[in-house]
């Protein structure tokens, strides 16, 4: 005789541990998958959030690239140029996209980046000069967050939009920058730039430096965040429906804060790969770069009213801006060609982003 066994009604379903498949849950979307269907699922992942359509986009930007330098003329994948653009360029603008996007992710915007940036190079120049480069590090990234953090209590706190609030606060960080430096770049000297500086922000290792090893760090740690934390799972609960996630036990002010502080870090973070690449730092020098991280996660998927983005997608936002860009310089292109570019690079993707969630739906 087999023995029945009999399970009270309403208990959860029993997993039979010898089975092939197993039910297993993504953190980030609390979504149930079969391991025969993984794949599949961080597709429909993947998709549901941009970065599988932008990724697709990107690699036929680089076939064209390919044929176009088959054809002579179009120098994109020599050594030379590679090495300026992925290992310079593209990293510094990913990790303030990262910042910016994971920000997007949880509903609210930072207009005062640019000036932020300026602001946390100048501290950190200024401390390193005197201190060295590892005490200039800690200040500027605590200018950095710091300043973040002031934007983000403004917003949550008298809810003023925040690309308002923000945009008010960069002219404060512009000033603040000009009162701790004046209108004088500020030089980093040679006392300050040890060779361990020089190995961890700007080492050469061949065909890559170590700006590319600092996006590849902070973006797998971003990643582990935002889809596999549940710190993630708030800030993506909060950017989609703030409400809602307040009805759960969620706190939408305290899981901005969050993000405005990891902005903050992305923030410091850039600023001394900057200072460290160009040795100087001017409060008026890096406005263009909150054009740029905001361009980069929108088009890597990044919701303009949040609860959507992914790293990987905000990674290839960034490598497509700063590749085009540089296919127009390469192709000779006039300068008011390439800040075309990056207007109609927005107004685009947020149209192809705002077409895909109606499809992912």
């Amino acid at each position: 005789m087999t023995e029945t066994t009999h399970k009270p009604e309403g208990s959860p379903p029993r997993l039979d541990m010898d089975e092939p498949t197993q039910v297993r849950r993504r953190l980030a979307d609390n979504a149930p998958t079969t391991l025969a269907g993984q794949v599949r699922e961080n597709l429909f992942y993947l998709r549901g959030r941009g970065a599988l359509e932008i990724g697709i986009i990107f690699a036929v930007l680089l076939v064209v690239y390919a044929l176009l330098g088959a054809r002579g003329g179009f120098p994109f994948f020599t050594e030379s140029n590679l090495s300026g653009v992925i290992t310079q360029n593209v990293p510094v603008l990913a990790l303030l996209a990262i910042g910016v996007g994971v920000l997007m992710v949880a509903g609210e915007f930072d207009l005062s980046i640019g000036f932020s940036i300026a602001f946390s190079g100048i501290v950190f120049i200024k401390v390193a000069n005197e201190h060295g480069w590892l005490l200039g590090l800690v200040a500027a990234l605590a200018a950095s967050v710091g300043a973040a953090l002031v934007n983000g209590l403004i917003t949550v706190y008298t809810r003023i939009p925040s690309f308002i609030a923000t945009l008010g606060m960069g002219f404060v960080w512009k000033g603040a920058s000009i009162l701790v430096n004046g209108v004088s770049p500020a030089i980093l000297i040679p006392d300050a730039q040890t060779g361990a500086f020089e190995k961890i922000f700007t080492g050469d290792f061949g065909f890559f430096q170590s700006p590319l090893l600092w996006m590849c760090a902070v973006g797998v740690v971003a990643w582990g965040m935002l889809h596999r934390h549940r710190l993630g799972n708030k800030i993506y609960a909060v950017g989609g429906n703030a409400s809602a996630a307040k009805a759960v036990s969620i706190k939408p002010n305290l899981v901005k804060l969050q993000a405005f502080a990891f902005l903050g870090v992305m923030v410091g973070l850039s600023a001394v790969l900057i200072a460290a690449r160009t040795t100087t730092m001017q409060p008026t020098g890096t406005e263009n770069y909150t054009l740029l991280a905001v361009a980069a996660a929108v088009v890597g998927g990044c919701s303009l009213t949040g609860g959507r983005g992914t790293i990987l997608g905000m990674i290839i936002g960034a490598a497509m801006i700063r590749c085009i860009d540089n296919g127009l310089v390469l192709g000779h292109a006039p300068g008011y060609y390439r800040e075309s570019f990056l207007g109609v690079a927005i107004v685009a993707a947020a149209i192809f982003n705002k077409f895909m969630e109606g499809k992912a739906t």
